[in-house]
C-alpha cells in the first residue's frame, strides 16, 4: 500500500523520510487547504532521498475555477516543478457547473511529461462523480485522491468502493480525508491503490520577546513546566513568557508570565487563569 502525507515544510518531508513514507505532497498555506509551496521549498524537498515528490499546484485558496491568467501560472507551476526534478505535481479544475474541466485538465497533465499527475479533492466537489472519474482517465491522470465525495474518507467509503470498481485499473484511487491508524486497514480493504493524510501537530513558538500592544503573533515560548490540579485531575502547565493572545482569550499574570495547560494525552489546550496561587481553567482552546 503506497502511503503519501501531506506535507507544510521542508521539516515534514524529512520526518516523512525517516518513517517510512512513500512519498509527500509538498503544500503551503495550510489553512488555505494546500496552495503552490515555495520555489525554495521545492528544491530543498528534492534533495531529500528515498522519497517521492509531488507538487501541489493551486495559486489560491477558494474554489478551482480560475481565470485565464491563474490557469497560465498553473502551466508555469507545472513547468517549474518538472523543472526541479519533482516526481508528480497535484491539481484540480472545474467548470463553472461542478465538472471536470478535461480540456484545461488535459493541458497541465501533458505540460507535466513524464510527472505523475493527481487530480486533488476538488474530485469531491464534482456534481458527478462517475462521470468525474471518466473525465479524468480521459484528461490523462495518473491517481485521483478523493474522500469518495464525503467530508472524510470513512464516510465515504462505499462510494470508494464504488470508484474503485469503476476505475477498474485504469488510473488509480488514493483515499484522503480524515486518515489516520484506526481506519487505515477498514480504507485500504476497499481496494484502493494508495491513502493520503496528514498526521499534523502543533509546537510552541521560540519568541519570548515581542511588541505585546500588536497581536500579529501569539507569543508562547515555554520556560518552565508544571504539574497542577485542576477539575479533571492533574495537567501538565507551560509557563510562558508574556501574553498569550488568541481568538479566546487573553491573559496576563501579575509576574508578567502566562499559563497555558494540555491534557496528559498532549490532547487540547486550555488556558488558566491564576487566583491566590492556584491555576483553574477558564477556556478550552
Amino acid at each position: 500500500m503506497t502511503t503519501e502525507l501531506c506535507a507544510y515544510s521542508v521539516e515534514a518531508c524529512e520526518t516523512a523520510r525517516r518513517a517510512g513514507v512513500t512519498r509527500v505532497e509538498l503544500c503551503a498555506s495550510p489553512y488555505e487547504g494546500g496552495t503552490t509551496p515555495s520555489a525554495a521549498a521545492i528544491r530543498m524537498a528534492r534533495r531529500i532521498g528515498g522519497l517521492q515528490l509531488s507538487v501541489m499546484v493551486r495559486p489560491r485558496g477558494g474554489d478551482f475555477l480560475y481565470s485565464d491568467t491563474e490557469f497560465r501560472q498553473m502551466l508555469e507551476e507545472v513547468r517549474f516543478a518538472r523543472e526541479c526534478g519533482a516526481d508528480g505535481v497535484v491539481f484540480g479544475v472545474l467548470t463553472p457547473d461542478g465538472r471536470v474541466d478535461v480540456q484545461r485538465t488535459a493541458a497541465l497533465v501533458a505540460e507535466a511529461g513524464p510527472m505523475q499527475t493527481t487530480f486533488h479533492r476538488a474530485f469531491d466537489m464534482a456534481c458527478d462523480l462517475e462521470e468525474a472519474l471518466e473525465a479524468a482517465v480521459a484528461a490523462g491522470c495518473r491517481r485521483i485522491l478523493t474522500s469518495g465525495g464525503r467530508n472524510t474518507a470513512v464516510e465515504g467509503i462505499d462510494t470508494l468502493r464504488a470508484l474503485v470498481a469503476q476505475a477498474a485499473g485504469r488510473i488509480e484511487l488514493m483515499a484522503g480525508s480524515g486518515v489516520n491508524p484506526s481506519n487505515v486497514r477498514q480504507l485500504a480493504a476497499t481496494g484502493v491503490d494508495a491513502v493520503h493524510f496528514s498526521a499534523r501537530s502543533v509546537r510552541p513558538g521560540l519568541l519570548w520577546l515581542a511588541n505585546s500592544v500588536c497581536t500579529l503573533l501569539t507569543i508562547c515560548t515555554p520556560i518552565g513546566i508544571a504539574d497542577v490540579a485542576a477539575g479533571e485531575g492533574a495537567l501538565q502547565v507551560w509557563i510562558v513568557r508574556g501574553v498569550v493572545t488568541n481568538r479566546k482569550s487573553s491573559i496576563s499574570l501579575p509576574s508578567g508570565d502566562t499559563a497555558c495547560a494540555r491534557t496528559p494525552a498532549g490532547q487540547g489546550w486550555r488556558s488558566l487563569n491564576e487566583s491566590r496561587g492556584q491555576y483553574f481553567c477558564t477556556s478550552r482552546r
